[in-house]
């Protein structure tokens, strides 16, 4: 008797929803703010051109220049994938399939599941309090048996920081036990809110950070994942033995520059600009009842007929991300913040559409 190839995957891959990133969500527009995307190329050169050899599992020059960055020892950094990567790197090198379990706390990224599910980890969750801050003592609770709790600050897709004593607290109750992941992917926006100068405190504390946000090099696909030496080398043992091609490694080396990180700076100033701007015209929008303060290149807003202005917006071709469906975020759709006159669009576009009043009449 035969298999069907369905039948041979494992079970828990067949059950498994992916994540949908925001191209696999399709859409025919021209203004892009699902993906929290810089929204204008940034220049570069290719310099590597010896590509009939292997690169670096490591590339000496990035992790040098991301280490003095980020203000800690070379061996305190790894190199990979993305920041996804890292998420998936430090389940498989410290979780037991069918033993071990993950924690997060929703609504936030959705990665951290889908990777603990394909690995057949166990996927424990606690949801956010109302102001999407910890749940210290519902978090303690259920930490028997979990080996790493996943922290998004800022958090993806509220917008908010977690409170710096929450994250002591919980770096505390799990000391000996877990490791606690910050994952840092928009830090660039507030970054005197990192928590990389703890690693020195916290021999369980690992942090994630990526090029994809702030640098504006989400299609390099390349992030960093810091944390002690002892943590380094365990994940060394589980990483791909070349993560990073020759031209990505080439690329991300110019963007650690001291040129580079300057450039990224002064990118990150103006769109902090563009998005206090947006958030004013958003609170004087009909359609909207409340928008979030944010510390990140989106914005997360309520609105009275989320789907109608979704789809109002969708068949003008500007593409947000529907965040509805997510533990307490109901009604709520995020904004990645883009070019000004992209954002003028988008208050263009919600001007029209009416307001809670207005709603309540015609039904």
């Amino acid at each position: 008797m035969s298999t069907s190839i369905e039948e041979l995957a494992r079970a828990n891959v067949r059950a498994l929803t992916p994540y949908l990133s925001a191209r696999r969500l399709g859409g025919n527009g021209d203004v892009w703010l699902n993906a929290n995307e810089y929204p204008l190329a940034v220049p570069f050169e290719l310099s590597q051109n010896t590509l009939n050899r292997y690169p670096e599992c490591q590339p000496k020059q990035v992790i040098e220049r991301y280490a003095r960055y980020a203000g800690l020892a070379t061996d305190q950094v790894l190199v990979c994938r993305g920041a996804d990567e890292g998420i998936e790197l430090v389940i498989r090198a410290f979780c037991e399939p069918g033993q071990d379990a993950v924690l997060f706390c929703p609504p936030t990224y959705g990665m951290y599941a889908v990777s603990a599910e394909t690995i057949g980890v166990e996927v424990r969750t606690v949801e956010a309090r109302e102001d999407w801050q910890l749940n210290l003592p519902a978090i303690a609770e259920r930490l028997d048996g979990v080996k790493v709790v996943y922290v998004c600050s800022p958090n993806n897709p509220t917008g908010n920081l977690v409170n710096p004593d929450d994250l002591r607290q919980l770096l505390e109750i799990t000391r000996g036990k877990a490791l606690v992941v910050a994952d840092e992917a928009y830090i660039e926006f507030c970054p005197s809110a990192s928590v990389a100068g703890w690693l020195k405190d916290y021999p369980h504390l690992v942090v994630l950070r990526t090029l994809s946000k702030a640098f504006a090099l989400a299609g390099l696909r390349c992030g960093f994942t810091l944390a002690n030496a002892e943590v380094i080398t365990l994940l060394m043992k589980v990483i791909a033995p070349y993560p990073l091609s020759t031209p990505v490694a080439d690329i991300a080396a110019q963007a650690l520059s001291e040129q580079g990180v300057a450039l990224m700076k002064q990118h990150v100033s103006e769109l902090v600009a563009t998005r206090e701007e947006l958030i004013g015209q958003l609170r004087r929008c009909d359609c909207v009842e409340e928008v979030f303060t944010s510390n990140t290149n989106y914005v997360l807003a309520r609105f009275t007929a989320t789907s109608q202005a979704f789809k109002t917006l969708w068949e003008q071709g500007i593409i947000l991300r529907d965040q509805s469906r997510q533990p307490g975020l109901s009604g709520c759709l995020r904004i990645t913040i883009g070019t000004r006159e992209e954002c003028n669009r988008v208050i263009a576009a919600l001007r029209n559409l009416p307001g809670t009043a207005a709603s309540r009449e015609q039904a």
